[in-house]
């Protein structure tokens, strides 16, 4: 069982198939790091910090363990998000003009204004036109991680639960069939609800649901592991900061109410 920390004896197989987030304080707390390969949604209401902490995954992936990302940019444009982040430290651009990352914009046209992007989805919205153009960028710079943010869009523009579970489940597959370890990000209205439309965790082998509750007149951070397939973790609510260097989670502390 999770004892809170993970095991000094990890057997070489359990590590070769480990993907770690570099976050610091996330990997102890599911056997170390992600299972390669898999697909995870990061869920949350809005100000928890999605983007923030699946950009973390992709930024540690490139400067920290040599694995080239893809971010797929459905809601904000790349301008916005590169600026977002570099409060961090995180120059996105410098790793772009170094091949090691690539932004596609799959926001601008579909709200349609005209895009300076290197990588733009042109066509009009569907599943398709995404993995082709993810598969495309992920043999030209044999990138290993990648980032789809966000799942809502594609899904408010698909409407029917039914269509959303068999179109996320195409891209999720695709991710991973051609080796790349993803996160998806999705919005949260009802936060006793892990997904936003009730079937995004169903098509993903893991969940991480991030809270920002207020508790009196302040508010508070946690997340949770909230299913991993194939890996122990922590059943616990974690606290977390983000901090002038990014996600910050407290492996060892607890959130014994959720207000």
């Amino acid at each position: 069982m999770y004892d809170g920390a993970v095991s000094e004896e990890i057997s070489m197989e359990d590590a070769v198939n480990r993907v770690r987030t570099g976050i610091p304080g996330f990997d102890e707390l599911c056997g170390g790091g992600l299972i390669r390969d898999r697909t995870y949604l990061i869920s949350g209401t809005s100000g928890a910090g999605k983007t923030n902490f699946s950009i973390q995954f992709i930024y540690n992936g490139i400067t920290k363990y040599g694995e080239n990302g893809i971010i797929v940019a459905t809601e904000e444009r790349p301008e916005q998000i590169r600026e977002n982040v570099m409060k961090f430290g995180w120059d996105l651009e410098a790793l772009e003009e170094e091949n090691k990352l690539v932004i596609i914009d799959a926001c601008s046209t579909k709200i349609g204004i005209p895009s300076q992007e290197k990588y733009v989805d042109v066509r009009p919205f569907d599943i398709r036109s995404m993995m082709d153009q993810i598969i495309a960028t992920q043999e030209e710079i044999n990138a290993r991680r990648a980032l789809i943010d966000s799942t809502t869009s594609v899904s408010f523009y698909l409407q029917d639960p039914a269509k959303i579970r068999i179109e996320l489940l195409k891209l999720s597959t695709t991710l991973e069939v051609i080796g790349l370890t993803s996160m998806m990000t999705c919005e949260l209205v009802e936060e006793d609800n892990p997904s936003r439309f009730g079937v995004e965790n169903f098509v993903t082998d893991g969940t991480i649901v991030l809270y920002y509750k207020r508790h009196e007149n302040v508010r508070m951070r946690s997340m949770e592991i909230y299913k991993m397939r194939g890996s122990d973790h922590s059943k616990k609510i974690h606290p977390y900061d983000i901090t002038p260097e990014g996600f910050v989670i407290h492996p060892h502390e607890e959130v014994y109410s959720m207000f």
